[in-house]
Formats: structure tokens, C-alpha cells, sequence
């Protein structure tokens, strides 16, 4: 049901003479992600929000080749749904992602690429890290790569890889240095040493602490926060952050700002001028409101 969502909403806006093209593409994607899916990646679908679950409790979520390729799938599949534009990436069973496969990684016969390539991009939409328990190696390669963190009160961080000569993400440890600064980061990727969740909040690392057991419901929560505001206004501005931290263009004619003021602002003023909406600071009523039949019966 989610792919067919995915594709009435994506082929809408398609011209017929590229529709084959992009229907093979995507129809191919989809088959190789049905094709290796054995469980160790769960998307859901929650209105407007993505979550990914990843899903291999026995190993701590750790992550092997095919798990990696799983996740990538998956968040290109958010990405490439026009209808969500939240994610969030969470782990099942009590641990977010224990980092790389050590067991694939021992019985290779020559070396390979690190599965976590995946996690290297700065992707096109926000993405929220619901982390409980470990969030370590790879793991935290991932929590770095998303947008916002919520940490359950009992997570634990760290670059656990300081161990067994696996190298860190250059793209990450350039986005913890501009978190927290260049002197914890070093000491964090240095010693890799485990950084609890209250130490991680006051670093400015993690943007919520909450209890044990919620760190999905308050991250869902937390989305669902974003995807009230208008969207070509909002990846506008986060691009406009990733620009300055790492020195790429991350823009597209969707996001420039002249595009945004003629679809979004002028509009947005208007509600506000006219109808009052989200004076004095208001936020919640920005979005009309889904009410259900059975609820309006």
C-alpha cells in the first residue's frame, strides 16, 4: 500500500515521454528491496512521517551488507515519496545500532567497503534518530546523520569502532566537530569512550532526553511538529544550514528562495493577515485538522 501511494502521488507530476523510464526505475528498486527484505528493515507509514526500523535485536541492530542495502532503499524510498516528509530511523528490540557486522567483516577474505556507506550522504529531507540503548560505532554514524536526535534516558553513544581499527565516517566527524566542537570531538573519537545520554544533551548533541521505552513516540511526536509548516520554506532553510557547515549546494529550482516567496510566503502572509492564523506564536493551527468519517458521524 505504501508503494502505491509512493507511485500516484511521484508519477503525477511526470511527463509522459519519461514515464516509462521512471516507473522501470523505481519498479526495480522496489523489487530488489522485496526482493532482499528479510525482515531486518521496517517501514511504516504514519500519515506524513516514514518511520525505519531497524530490526536485528539478536546482533544489538547491528548492521551487515545486506541490512545497509536495505536502509538505503528505504530512506531513498522516503525521499522519493512526494507525501512524507518526515523520517525517522529508529532500532527494535531495545538498542538503536550496535555499528558495522564484526562477524561479517572477520570472515571476509578480502576487505570491502564499510556497510555504512549509506549513512555517509546528507540526505534531502529531515530525518529524526529515535535512539534507545546502544548507539555506538556505525551506530552513532547514523545518529549523526540525521537531523534531530532523541535520546531515551538510559542510551549510550560512543565510537566503540576506537576498538577494532574500524575507521569513522569523515563526513560525520565533520558534523560532530561543527556540534560539539573540535576539542570533544576528539576526545570522543579519540578514547572512544561511551558518551552517556545526559553528557550528549549538554554537548548539544542529542535535542531531547526522555524516558526509557518512548524515544519513537516522542520522535514521532517531534515530526509530526515539522510537517505542519509549509515544506519548500523549511528544506530551504535547512539546506541553507548545510551550506554553510560543509561548503556544498545543496539547492535545486524546487528550493531557491524566489520559488518558495511566490508558492509559500505570500500565502502564508495572507493567512495570518486574513484569518488570524498562527498569531501570538501559534503554531498548531496551521494545518487543517484530518478529521476521520466515523468521527464526523
Amino acid at each position: 500500500m505504501i508503494y502505491v501511494m509512493m507511485f500516484t502521488k511521484h508519477f503525477r507530476f511526470l511527463k509522459a515521454d519519461i514515464f516509462s523510464n521512471e516507473i522501470r526505475r523505481l519498479c526495480s528498486k522496489i523489487s530488489t528491496y522485496m526482493e532482499l527484505n528479510d525482515g531486518t528493515v521496517v517501514v511504516e507509514k504514519v500519515g506524513e512521517v516514514t518511520t525505519i526500523g531497524i530490526n536485528r535485536p539478536e546482533k544489538r541492530n547491528c548492521i551487515n551488507s545486506s541490512t545497509s542495502r536495505l536502509l538505503e532503499i528505504a530512506i531513498e524510498n522516503f525521499e522519493n515519496d512526494s507525501s512524507s516528509y518526515v523520517g525517522i530511523i529508529h532500532g527494535i528490540g531495545g538498542n538503536f545500532c550496535s555499528g558495522e557486522d564484526l562477524e561479517e567483516i572477520a570472515n571476509q577474505s578480502s576487505p570491502k567497503t564499510s556497510s555504512m556507506d549509506f549513512s555517509h550522504k546528507i540526505r534531502t529531507k529531515p530525518l529524526v534518530a529515535a535512539v534507545s540503548g546502544y548507539a555506538v560505532g556505525g551506530g552513532l554514524n547514523i545518529v549523526l546523520m540525521c537531523d534531530l536526535i532523541v535520546l531515551e534516558e538510559n542510551a549510550l553513544l560512543g565510537f566503540y569502532n576506537r576498538r577494532f581499527g574500524l575507521p569513522c565516517s569523515k563526513r560525520q566527524t565533520h558534523r560532530l566537530a561543527a556540534t560539539v566542537g573540535l576539542s570533544r570531538a576528539l576526545d570522543l573519537i579519540l578514547t572512544g569512550r561511551t558518551l552517556t545520554a545526559e553528557e550528549a544533551f549538554q554537548w548539544g548533541l542529542a535535542n531531547r532526553i526522555v524516558a526509557c521505552g518512548t524515544a519513537l513516540g516522542q520522535a514521532l511526536q517531534l515530526a509530526r511538529s515539522l510537517v505542519k509548516f509549509p515544506q519548500q520554506c523549511l528544506l530551504h532553510d535547512r539546506n541553507i544550514l548545510y551550506e554553510s557547515v560543509f561548503n556544498i549546494n545543496l539547492h535545486d529550482e524546487n528550493t531557491n528562495p524566489s520559488t518558495v516567496f511566490h508558492e509559500e510566503s505570500t500565502h502564508g502572509a495572507q493567512k495570518f493577515v486574513q484569518m488570524g492564523i498562527g498569531k501570538h506564536g501559534k503554531s498548531y493551527n496551521l494545518k487543517k485538522k484530518h478529521i476521520p468519517d466515523w468521527e464526523k458521524e
